[in-house]
């Protein structure tokens, strides 16, 4: 009989879910998000493997990510029909470093995720509680563990190293780096797309949250994001790299933990520059110049990075562009690649207005491509093959 995956993407007050059928390779059946976890009110949306929209009826209020995978099991019958079902998958942002690849969750390694949880404060801890949820609603369902840092793994000492002292390095004060599961699923589209995967290659995941990889011959070997997932880029609400001294500076002057931390996770980046939003189309939209300033640095950034990136690889045969800003912004892709001229990158106007998939020029050194992340394939495609083996 073939069997069926449960992929979970848990975030503070939503919960991404897809339904996945165990062939040769992993097939979409459908997806959807509960959004407004905790809030009073919930919003469900739920579509087939072909976009369309599914009636799941509407959902009561759910305090807790407990009480969306109730109503999960409810509407997929997992407890009514657990032999269909293989396993579930979970998206978790943090594997410290010692999961450096997608592992059964078993023994005691949900207490190890749960120890990681100072590493990503923000993300790990709605990471951990659909898998809590899950083990004491259905004790039998085996869970996957997929990591967004075990991609990142791969990178040299050299690229992962704080220069401070050897003991923060052995309290795992280090560059993790983060994205990995989207970073993974470009590498598993891209031959399709372009033939192959290129030598030397850099992926720009932009989006809410923003980074970029260097790529050599399909191994990660830099990152733009480091400890956490405020370095880097400019983001939506994130400021990216950040002189640690105008950080004391700001704690000196009176400013809490927390207030520093809302100041870095939630009102920075371009909705910090702008004062207006974070939504990129909007900002793209603006005749404020506010709005420009905040778009001026955000692809500054991205110049600046990229020409880093292109340094540790060696020099660049592609660039690869995904996540929702990367995807659909036109303007941004086009900025970028100007910037990128240097290193032999010539944008096909035209192609790019059409959304690619190639949008370099047949005469370009460097190839550029648009190529649409999936980051719940990767989950199913993992918890499939570790399920499948055991």
């Amino acid at each position: 009989m073939t069997k069926r995956i449960l992929v979970i993407n848990a975030g503070s007050s939503s919960l991404k879910f897809a339904a996945y059928v165990a062939d040769h390779e992993a097939r979409l059946e459908l997806k959807g998000q509960l959004s407004g976890i905790g809030q009073g009110e919930a919003r469900l949306v739920v579509v087939d493997a072909g976009g369309r929209a599914l009636d799941w009826g509407k959902a009561d209020a759910l305090g807790h990510h407990s009480d969306a995978l109730k109503l999960l099991i409810s509407r997929l019958e997992i407890a009514a029909r657990p032999q269909d079902w293989l396993g579930a998958g979970h998206r978790v942002v943090h594997g410290g470093s010692r999961f450096s690849t997608p592992m059964r969750i078993e023994g005691a390694i949900l207490k190890e995720l749960a120890s990681l949880i100072p590493l990503a404060p923000l993300h790990q801890p709605h990471n951990v509680a659909p898998i809590e949820a899950l083990q004491t609603l259905l004790p039998s369902l085996p869970q996957v563990a997929c990591f967004d840092t075990a991609f990142h793994a791969t990178q040299p000492e050299i690229a992962t190293r704080f220069p401070l002292p050897e003991k923060f390095w052995q309290a795992g004060l280090r560059r993790y780096g983060f994205h990995g599961l989207s970073y993974e699923a470009i590498l598993h589209a891209l031959p399709a797309v372009a033939g192959g995967i290129p030598g030397r290659l850099v992926i720009a995941h932009l989006g809410n949250g923003a980074s970029m990889a260097a790529i050599r011959d399909g191994k990660c070997v830099a990152t733009t994001m480091g400890f956490s997932t405020l370095d880097g880029l400019v983001m939506g609400t994130r400021p990216g790299a950040i002189d640690p001294g105008a950080l004391l500076h700001l704690l000196r002057d009176g400013m809490t933990r927390d207030e520093l931390e809302r100041l870095l996770y939630h009102d920075s980046g371009v909705k910090g520059v702008s004062g207006l939003t974070a939504d990129m189309k909007t900002l793209l939209e603006s005749v404020d110049p506010k709005a420009k300033l905040a778009i001026d640095l955000y692809c500054y950034r991205i110049a600046r990075e990229l020409g880093s990136l292109a340094a540790a690889l060696g020099g660049l045969d592609a660039l690869v562009f995904t996540g929702g800003v990367g995807e659909n912004a036109t303007a941004i892709r086009a900025r970028v690649c100007a910037d990128a001229a240097w290193l032999g990158l010539q944008l096909d106007d035209e192609a790019n207005r059409r959304g690619g998939p190639r949008i370099s020029t047949a005469a370009s050194s460097v190839a550029a491509w648009i190529v649409p992340t999936d980051e719940e394939l990767t989950i199913a495609r993992h918890t499939q093959r570790l399920l499948t083996r055991a």
